[in-house]
């Protein structure tokens, strides 16, 4: 799929379980077509959880990740459901080899998806600042 930008399967998800997939979202509904391509894609099937950023976003940075995801998505409108081929070792799914799996579009959202309001820009700090507050950390007492 040429418009995924990164991928990380973090260790937390058993590398199957949870996938973290940036792309470069070029038309609405893009996320979506990311997220059911990759479950037809080999060993993707297996992927339960499918969470789809923008490019910007450093998938491989929990931080960035969870900010977004807690940023970006309304439950009713981001997330989608499938059934499909799961793993064997899958204890949760209802049947052996069958489940279901949730797609989550964690992507900023155009108007042409139907999102009205305007969206805001990401608060970019400087480095002088950010060093600032990094050296503030230890001096409370905070390991960070």
């Amino acid at each position: 799929l040429p418009e995924i930008v990164d991928i990380n399967l973090p260790l937390e998800g058993v590398f199957h379980n949870l996938a973290f997939i940036s792309i470069d979202k070029r038309y609405p509904g893009h996320a979506r077509k990311v997220m059911h391509a990759l479950w037809g894609l080999g060993q993707m099937m297996f992927c339960k959880i499918i969470f789809i950023f923008d490019n910007e976003v450093d998938v491989q940075d929990l931080s960035q990740v969870l900010w977004r995801l807690g940023n970006n998505i309304d439950p009713r409108r981001d997330v989608v459901f499938a059934d499909g081929p799961v793993d064997a070792l899958d204890h949760a799914a209802p049947l052996p080899l069958y489940g279901s799996k949730m797609g989550i579009d964690c992507t900023r959202k155009w108007k042409e998806e139907g999102f009205t309001r305007q969206w805001p820009d990401v608060i970019e700090m400087e480095a002088e600042i950010i060093k600032k507050v990094d050296s503030l950390w230890s001096k409370l007492g905070l390991k960070i």
